[in-house]
């Protein structure tokens, strides 16, 4: 099912209807943001210059700098009583990054997520269950009024006590989950750890993950926790792009489709800010086209992915973003070597011993880098074995360094060893940095 007809439309009316919106949003944030108009009368830009979509190289970026520089409300477009609703995120690093929507702002984001949740295959019968954090964090009330838009029924049972979750999806037949990928395979572990098989005595058969990214292997791990019949896809966003409903999966599972006439994305070389060729792997520049109380323009997600725009076999004609390979601010560099944990994930979850929950932890011994993996095993019995783990920590070893070039120590622990994220999970603990160490 297609939710709206503007997924499908060619690929000149699709560009026909962002350029228009494009000369609209650049004068809106010129004539109403004072950062913005700084930033463009800086390098010699004004919206009359911006004639063709080949032109929206010559704005400059917007990055999440610019929102702790302008805290809390410095660049938004309307007056704080023109504003329905304020999100942020979480300000782990800083000053929270502020958000803010018209009550047209809310409609355009409730019309996107519905589209990402209609590709994923929910319906107007499918009882949902979103276990995010209901907050200023935008998951959670995002997929809310999304998925109801399109007439399906919410649980808002919110995140943590996971056992209590899991009655409500056998009391409330739940068939649709709505989690971090970490946490909805936390979830299955539980279940099973109750006696509860989450393929037969659930009857979950929608999982649309956010939030977080999702490998391939993760997917995998997914089908293996919650059965193989279950439809499982990701979704993009965050909040400075309204929060869920950028782009999704449908379930031919090829990239994740962009809902191409509210968003503009371009992919750039993060170090020289070089718009690449089409095809071409590199950091995701996303321009909001309909965003009123914030415009964004040209905002560096620091997330790593390639564009397609060859139609889908699912019949939507919409560009596609490739599953996230990493962000350029979690690479890891380790002597010399640039790797992303997700590279390190796709290795660890093919490997049928150890369980889906890990640790990476990097730190300097000396002069030299080192980095040690802690994985869970995937049964206890396997600590019966000397040999057997002997073998099974050189399987790793071997597994990471035809992947990475690179050798790590690895830890084996008992199962439920590792923390356990409600939200986003915490993989990788870099302790160079508390040395201050540019890494």
């Amino acid at each position: 099912m297609i939710w709206a007809k503007e997924e499908t439309l060619s690929r000149k009316e699709i560009q026909q209807i962002q350029l228009n919106r494009l000369k609209e949003q650049v004068e809106w944030a010129y004539t109403r943001v004072q950062p913005y108009r700084e930033k463009m009368d800086a390098v010699g830009v004004r919206p009359e210059h911006i004639q063709s979509l080949n032109d929206l190289k010559l704005l400059p970026f917007t990055k999440k700098q610019d929102f702790r520089d302008h805290y809390p409300f410095g660049l938004f477009a309307v007056e704080r009583e023109k504003l329905k609703r304020i999100h942020a995120s979480s300000g782990t690093t800083g000053k929270p990054t502020v958000v803010g929507y018209t009550a047209a702002d809310m409609d355009n984001w409730t019309e996107n997520v519905s589209r990402i949740a209609v590709m994923g295959g929910a319906t107007a019968a499918d009882m949902v269950q979103i276990c995010f954090g209901y907050g200023m964090f935008t998951g959670a009330l995002g997929l809310h009024a999304g998925l109801e838009n399109i007439g399906a029924t919410v649980a808002p049972t919110s995140s943590g006590n996971t056992k209590k979750q899991i009655m409500f999806m056998q009391d409330l037949k739940t068939t649709l989950l709505v989690a971090t990928p970490s946490y909805a395979l936390h979830i299955a572990e539980v279940a099973r750890s109750m006696g509860i098989d989450p393929q037969k005595d659930l009857h979950v058969r929608i999982g649309l993950f956010g939030g977080e990214g999702m490998t391939e292997a993760m997917r995998d791990e997914m089908h293996r926790l919650w059965g193989p019949d279950m439809k499982v896809t990701q979704n993009y966003g965050m909040s400075e792009l309204n929060g869920p409903g950028v782009s999704g999966e449908c379930l031919e599972l090829c990239g994740m489709h962009i809902n191409e006439d509210h968003f503009i994305a371009e992919i750039i070389d993060p170090a020289t800010g070089e718009v690449l060729p089409e095809g071409e792997k590199g950091e995701l520049v996303i321009t909001c086209l309909t965003k009123k109380a914030l415009p964004m323009l040209r905002y560096r997600t620091m997330d790593i992915t390639r564009l397609f725009y060859e139609p889908c076999r699912c019949g939507r004609t919409t560009a596609r973003m490739e599953s996230l390979s990493g962000r350029t601010d979690d690479m890891l560099i380790i002597r010399g070597v640039n790797v992303f944990p997700t590279q390190i994930e796709e290795v660890l979850l093919q490997i049928p011993e150890i369980g889906p929950h890990y640790e990476i932890i990097v730190e300097r011994i000396g002069h030299l880098d080192t980095m040690k993996i802690q994985v869970e095993l995937a049964d206890d019995s396997l600590f019966d074995s000397y040999a057997g783990l002997e073998a099974l920590e050189k399987k790793i070893r071997g597994g990471l360094r035809s992947i990475l070039g690179l050798d790590a120590e690895i830890k084996l622990l008992a199962p439920g060893s590792l923390p356990r994220f409600e939200g986003k999970a915490k993989r990788v603990t870099d302790k160079r940095k508390d040395l201050g160490l540019n890494c």
